[in-house]
């Protein structure tokens, strides 16, 4: 009706103004022109008169949605892709759910691979080896179910290949306790977790390669998990297994070795929070009467203002070792340490910086090396990093190393330390 009308007013309007130079010479048509204005003025007040009810009619009521157990489990249904023709009625008159099984795609695992490479030139002698495909490592993750879960890493090193960790996990048990059972790097101490290709340096420190072995402790078996509060944030681990570690430590009668782990965590200010652990290791081999004890103790102190996180950051970290083999109950006891500290200078640059400290395990030889480095953080896929070693051992000349290292990931999991 509004559009009707409107066109009528309009036509009106024309006929008005076309219509006015002639009416002011006959009276007669000038009354027929008035007559036609009071119309339309007429009119348009019935079309405002229009338009306002309109505006005032209450909208339509939409239909109640429908929120019945049909309904809602369809909904349900629709949003988890699930196929709800398959809801039939038993007998009772009950309805019954049969969800369909997961895709393809939801099966599969989220798969990821790392690339390790070096290049190296030494002073003094003669220069050899100085390209090393160090590792290239492919990490398999995935939910087994809601209840575990699974990670399992495959190492390719110098040409072998090896399963670096292959353990499956579950969390929310009684308890609050995590359980793990497979072969898993051991928490000892702070470094010994992290996956070579995630250190902040090119290599392990010098005291673990000499205690734990050259590429840390790993080892097949059981491992606990609990955190607690109570002035600060506490972790409590304890591992039971069969160590596979290449230094000797236990030597090979593949007896079981007892770890526990405890860290304790501070928050200290918004930007600032401490941490300090200490772990215990203990193992035996009756063949030759070895019993091999191992303690550490870490810290690690972290500065990262919340609104600079990305380009701002320092982390100073340290572990003590006290390693003692004893034979037929008599043994001495070998000492190791390092501290190093890591500074963003910017959203990609990182200076860092270790010194490491070593007795021999078998003649109590001192090492010593000092290890500036600066790594360039291209993105979360690639890092490339120099670093300069330099390493004196009582008795023999010292020795420089100047090291080019490339890391690059590809997949859903990049640089991690686990």
């Amino acid at each position: 009706m509004t559009r009707h009308q409107d066109a009528v007013v309009a036509a009106l309007a024309l006929v008005l103004a076309l219509a006015a130079p002639a009416s002011a010479q006959q009276p007669a048509e000038q009354r027929r022109v008035d007559s036609l204005a009071a119309e339309v003025r007429a009119l348009k007040a019935r079309l405002d008169s229009v338009r306002a009810q309109v505006a005032h009619r209450p909208a339509a009521a939409e239909p109640a949605a429908d929120t019945s157990l049909a309904a809602l489990r369809a909904a349900a249904a629709a949003a988890a892709g699930t196929d709800t023709s398959r809801i039939r009625g038993d007998t009772a008159g009950r309805t019954k759910f049969v969800g369909r099984e997961r895709s393809q795609p939801q099966l599969n695992p989220e798969i990821s691979a790392t690339g390790d490479v070096r290049a190296y030139g030494y002073t003094p002698g003669v220069q050899r080896d100085n390209f090393d495909a160090r590792e290239f490592e492919v990490g398999f993750q995935s939910p087994l179910d809601p209840y575990s879960s699974t990670k399992i890493f495959v190492s390719f090193e110098n040409g072998n290949v090896s399963i670096e960790e292959g353990y499956a996990y579950w969390t929310g048990l009684p308890g609050r306790i995590r359980f793990d059972i497979g072969k898993f790097r051991q928490q000892f101490g702070e470094l010994n977790r992290w996956h070579l290709h995630a250190l902040p340096e090119t290599e392990y420190p010098l005291a673990l390669r000499a205690y734990l072995g050259e590429d840390g402790l790993a080892g097949t078996g059981i491992s606990l998990y609990r955190a607690f509060g109570g002035l600060g944030v506490h972790e409590l681990t304890a591992q039971l297994t069969r160590s596979e570690s290449d230094g000797e430590l236990f030597g090979s009668s593949g007896r079981p070795t007892y770890l526990i782990h405890l860290l304790n965590f501070w928050q200290l200010t918004r930007s600032t929070y401490a941490q300090v652990g200490g772990t215990a290791l203990y193992g035996t081999n009756p063949d030759s009467s070895l019993r091999t004890k191992v303690g550490g103790i870490d810290f690690r102190l972290t500065w990262r203002p919340p609104a600079e996180a990305l380009y701002r950051e320092w982390t100073l970290r340290g572990e003590l070792y006290a390693l003692r083999k004893e034979y037929a109950g008599a043994g001495t006891t070998r000492l190791g340490w390092y501290a190093g500290t890591t500074y963003k200078l910017g959203q990609r640059w990182i200076a860092g910086a270790r010194y490491d400290y070593v007795e021999d395990p078998l003649f109590g030889v001192i090492t010593r090396q000092v290890i500036p480095s600066l790594t360039l953080w291209q993105s979360e896929w690639v890092e490339l990093r120099g670093q300069y070693t330099w390493a004196k051992t009582a008795g023999l000349n010292a020795t420089n190393q100047f090291a080019l290292q490339a890391v690059w990931a590809i997949g859903p999991h990049k640089h991690e330390t686990y």
